[in-house]
């Protein structure tokens, strides 16, 4: 038994099995790329190519937004981007099989749409970075959810960035985390800690 209605179908499976196929794909392609480098650095740039805002990114240049906007009735959030492509990824599998989806996403995504050495140097963990600055200025930070909605029958999560008690930005994302990111670089940015996000 399942909670999917009959008659219209989800791609909620599909994501799941095309993140985990993509992650799969993304450590062997950085396994063979990278031969002398540990454990710790391809752990980190599997995170940096399969983390939802790359993934967003990938699929706005693919053209998927133009794809989504013709089936979608409500407002399309840019974690719809990412989830799409992995949803994607997961049907590519189903329908020829781990060793033509991963020849597809490396030759026609990772080498199209990638730039692999600027992720080796790109520092894009916004909040560490905020914290960091926070804590060298004596500042205190703290991250707030604001609200917690459906959009599309998932649940979403509004956070806000509070510098010593003031709200400095906000974002909204399905996954909290992201939020929290997305918050973080966007408080980064209004601070003038850097100029803009990558």
């Amino acid at each position: 038994m399942t909670n999917e209605t009959p008659g219209k179908p989800t791609n909620e499976r599909l994501e799941y099995l095309g993140d985990a196929i993509l992650s799969t794909i993304v450590a062997e392609y950085l396994f063979k790329k990278y031969p002398n480098k540990d454990e710790g650095f391809l752990t980190k740039m599997r995170s940096k190519i399969v983390k939802r805002q790359t993934l967003n990114e990938i699929a706005d240049n693919m053209g998927l937004d133009v794809i989504l906007s013709e089936y979608s009735m409500g407002k399309m959030s840019s974690s719809m981007l990412g989830n799409a492509f992995e949803a994607l990824v997961g049907a590519i599998y189903i329908e020829f099989g781990y060793e033509k989806t991963k020849t597809y996403v490396i030759r026609n995504i990772l080498m199209k749409y990638l730039d692999i050495n600027d992720l080796e140097t790109r520092d894009d963990n916004h909040k560490s970075q905020l914290l960091e600055w926070c804590q060298k200025n004596g500042k205190e930070i703290n991250f707030t959810t604001l609200a917690k909605f459906k959009m599309d029958k998932r649940d979403c999560f509004k956070v806000a960035v509070l510098i010593d008690n003031a709200e400095i930005s906000t974002a909204e994302d399905f996954n909290k985390k992201s939020a929290e990111q997305t918050a973080a670089s966007r408080a980064l940015v209004k601070l003038n800690i850097i100029n803009s996000v990558a």
